[in-house]
């Protein structure tokens, strides 16, 4: 049977009689992913190596903002992701923490809770089936939806059909809202439930909220956070949150003016630790003046780890629970869960919006021993971590704002009808990892006026802004929030002249039976290949990954100088001089660090025959197509530069537009006389692989992209694309799922048992689509792009996108940051159209 994704669920709408997908009435809005509820996958994409992280299908799109920590709904109804603890992983299914709905016509009643019957609870493995007494919500099958999930980041939307006789909707955000530095990290979801009755009866409605007190939870117990190495060679470390502590844990009714909530609490050290603060589940207060006979109740704690008849039993028989506001504070093994319910009555024909806040404020995330770093959200909130109702009160009141606002923001791509919906999906629900990619963001300082930022590279790759990775996927961030781009690019510039002799051993040496070879953790001069990790000092602690010699790669100091560029020149917020000198300095170290590796003195730096690029797998010899492309592009990009820095603000730069001057012109003398082979670009000029590389002129698509003198020729680029399209792309199962990294001229691999070569990566995929798109091959563009979304979308991998997968149906690297280069597709087709509010100053 077919996986069900996008389309499928089109084609099963349209057999149930409902319009296609996008059309008014029907439950899933345009350009969103859409699945029926609860459905399962039937061969969803599985990990390539056992010791990746793969938690299954069932991921929904994620809640909260940038660098506050999140979490997730999935397309079942579950909250299964709590990514709470800055830059760690925590999935599992609280079946406590959940929404419910009683319905009564006077005659026959019924409640469930909006999710499909877990199988357990996480937080407590053992412990056999979890809230026996409780009523679940059917699931769908292939013949029979029961409902819809549809998300379109940073919104979702869950119908429920043919189970009550209410309609019953939920459309769930929080204040995604591009060039807005303030309300993008706020830590808040809302939930806003519309509830119809289509009936000639009165129907009695209960809507319950359910949460558990999981303050403490998410820190890392284990103070040593031990390094390991995994089969493929990649370092993670120990983590071990706190799941289950109870101890000091309290729940209490909070009242504000225009909110009635319960405040979840925990122990507090003093200052606030990691872990530590509040949560609070909150409504409206004004629904009861506004609408005679509804009411609210609060029942501040109950026993979760038991059957839940004390909460469910009298919500199943008339849609009350306990009104109780029990602040008694816990003991080590005694959960405490809270709940809220809105109970109304709708007459025939009437319709009610209920809207339920979950915020927390969990302010302070920790590092390494004795450092720490203060959420963004901060700046407005204080770091007090007692502010979760403030949190949830100004979301009550301006929800609607916000809603309006992403709705304005996401017009103009909605309105590109010249744009393949999938496309359209994809554009905005990749942006999901800037929320739950392990995100940082730091409070504000005077050196660092919007915090520092970063993204994970990935879960399993846990170091932040790889550079190599962001050269793809920061075209997000730039088009949307280009002070947080500027903000990573700064803590580069810092980074590039600072040394740590510490000997590491290198891991790739390691796979290949080469023994302890062991390099310095990095060399001044030296581009950082990352800005650190989360367990011990990011943004300072740079090159925290050891698989390859970082301080031998050589695209990362043309990737460094073309991201300025790119920055300066096209965000939308303006041109900065003040950035562009900021980094001015550490671009001339890094591109004379770079030049040392020029072995023949032909201008162009050489691979040293280990892997030292991108393609961290693939080894490359002598000068290569993928680095001297970059190499050019960026010497262009460096001496304009520094002619803008001479005219405007009056910067002597002569002697480096010398010196690059001259570097460029040997370097454009001899890229095409050791590199073109009269169809395409060599991979090298020295290893003899007989293989189509995919991505091999990135250079010249980021030298047109940035309007510098172009690489090569128009008609060799036009030429090696049209290569890398038979090869790698049509040659490699027909198109069905994108183009694969490198195979020989005739489609067939070098090595059937290849890593890197035989993948396809997503965010190398959307690299080259723009590149296509870019040289007016608009069909290859979006054949690309399509074939990789449908991969993506209808393989179980949504809100969990990977690096790479394979045509034997897996996946490696899961929420990874490069497939956010699909917004370098819309800046290539629409030249640059700019999102409204992305161009705010902070």
């Amino acid at each position: 049977m077919a996986r069900f994704g996008l389309s499928a669920l089109t084609t099963l709408l349209k057999g149930k009689g409902s319009p296609r997908a996008g059309a008014p009435g029907d439950p899933a809005p345009a350009a969103s992913w859409s699945r029926p509820f609860g459905l399962g996958w039937e061969q969803p994409y599985t990990v390539r190596y056992a010791s990746n992280l793969d938690d299954g299908p069932n991921h929904g799109m994620p809640l909260g903002g940038f660098g506050a920590g999140c979490i997730g709904r999935a397309p079942d109804g579950s909250f299964n992701l709590w990514h709470l603890d800055g830059g760690e992983h925590w999935f599992g299914t609280l079946p406590d923490c959940q929404f419910a709905l009683f319905e009564s016509d006077g005659e026959q009643s019924r409640a469930h809770a909006l999710a499909v019957k877990p199988e357990a609870d996480a937080s407590r493995p053992g412990a056999g089936e979890p809230l026996s007494a409780w009523s679940w919500y059917p699931a769908s099958t292939p013949d029979q939806a029961t409902g819809t999930y549809a998300a379109r980041y940073p919104l979702s939307s869950t119908q429920y059909t043919g189970v009550f006789n209410a309609e019953v909707h939920c459309e769930a955000f929080s204040p995604i809202l591009p060039g807005d530095y303030q309300r993008t990290s706020y830590p808040v979801a809302v939930f806003v439930w519309t509830l119809t009755n289509p009936t000639n009866r009165p129907l009695d409605l209960s809507l319950l909220l359910s949460w558990r007190n999981t303050t403490g939870w998410f820190t890392n117990t284990d103070p040593t956070a031990a390094v390991e190495f995994r089969d493929d060679g990649s370092p993670e470390h120990n983590y071990v949150p706190a799941i289950g502590r109870s101890q000091g844990q309290r729940n209490r009714w909070v009242d504000q003016p225009g909110l009635q909530g319960v405040l979840l609490e925990g122990e507090r050290a003093t200052p606030v630790a990691e872990g530590q603060g509040q949560w609070c589940l909150a409504t409206d207060a004004g629904l009861i003046e506004r609408h005679p006979g509804l009411s609210i109740q609060r029942c501040s704690r109950w026993d979760p780890s038991g059957s839940g008849a004390e909460l469910w039993e009298p919500f199943a028989r008339d849609g009350s629970i306990p009104d109780s506001n029990n602040d008694r504070r816990s003991a080590d093994q005694g959960p405490a869960s809270a709940a809220l319910a809105v109970r109304c009555q709708l007459e025939p024909g009437q319709s009610l919006e209920i809207p339920l806040v979950i915020s927390w404020d969990l302010p302070v995330t920790a590092f390494a021993t004795g450092t720490r770093a203060l959420r963004r959200y901060t700046d407005v909130f204080g770091s007090s971590g007692d502010n979760a109702a403030a949190i949830a009160a100004e979301a009550l009141r301006d929800w609607r704002d916000w809603r309006a606002q992403i709705e304005a923001w996401q017009r103009p791509v909605l309105d590109r009808a010249d744009l393949p919906e999938p496309l359209r999906m994809a554009l905005f629900n990749e942006l999901y990892d800037l929320a739950s990619g392990g995100s940082l963001w730091s409070a504000a300082s005077p050196e660092d006026p919007v915090g520092r930022f970063g993204v994970l590279e990935c879960l399993d790759y846990a170091w932040y802004e790889s550079l190599d990775v962001r050269l793809y996927g920061s075209f997000a961030l730039l088009q949307l929030w280009p002070e947080l781009d500027k903000a990573v690019l700064r803590s580069f510039a810092r980074a590039i002249p600072a040394a740590d002799a510490t000997p590491r051993p290198i891991g790739w040496y390691f796979t290949q039976g080469k023994g302890r070879v062991e390099a310095a953790r990095k060399l001044a001069g030296a581009t950082p290949h990352d800005l650190g990790a989360p367990n011990e000092r990011p943004w300072d602690a740079t090159n925290y990954t050891a698989y390859q010699d970082c301080n031998l790669w050589k695209d990362l100091a043309s990737d460094f100088v073309l991201q300025v560029w790119r920055t300066f020149r096209l965000a939308p917020s303006g041109e900065d001089l003040r950035f562009l000198a900021d980094c001015w300095p550490a671009a001339v170290q890094a591109l004379r660090y770079l030049k040392t590796f020029d072995a023949n003195d032909d201008g162009l730096p050489d691979n040293g025959g280990a892997p030292d690029q991108t393609f961290d797998d693939w080894p490359l010899k002598g000068v290569s197509a993928y680095c001297g492309a970059l190499w050019i592009a960026a010497l262009e990009a460096a001496l304009a530069m520094a002619q803008r820095l001479q005219l405007d603000l009056g910067l002597d730069t002569s002697g480096e537009q010398r010196e690059f001057g001259s570097w460029l012109e040997q370097s454009r003398a001899h890229f095409d006389a050791l590199l073109w082979n009269g169809e395409y670009y060599n991979i090298d000029a020295e290893s003899g692989t007989p293989v189509v590389m995919a991505d091999q002129l990135c250079g010249d698509f980021y030298a047109r992209l940035l309007g510098l003198p172009a690489v090569v020729a128009d008609e060799r680029a036009r030429s090696s694309l049209k290569a890398v399209k038979e090869a790698c792309f049509e040659g490699f199962r027909g198109g069905q799922l994108g183009v694969a990294n490198g195979l020989r001229r005739d489609g067939t691999p070098l090595d059937p048992n290849g890593t890197h070569p035989l993948e396809v990566w997503t965010g190398i995929n959307f690299g080259l689509a723009a590149y296509y798109r870019l040289m007016g091959d608009t069909g290859t563009a979006f054949a690309i792009t399509g074939a990789v979304v449908k991969q993506v979308y209808t393989g179980g991998l949504q809100f969990r996108t990977p690096e790479a997968i394979t045509a034997v149906n897996t996946f490696r690297a899961c929420h990874y940051l490069r497939a956010m280069a699909i917004w370098a597709v819309w800046a290539t087709h629409t030249d640059w159209q700019a999102i409204p509010g992305a161009e705010r100053q902070p």
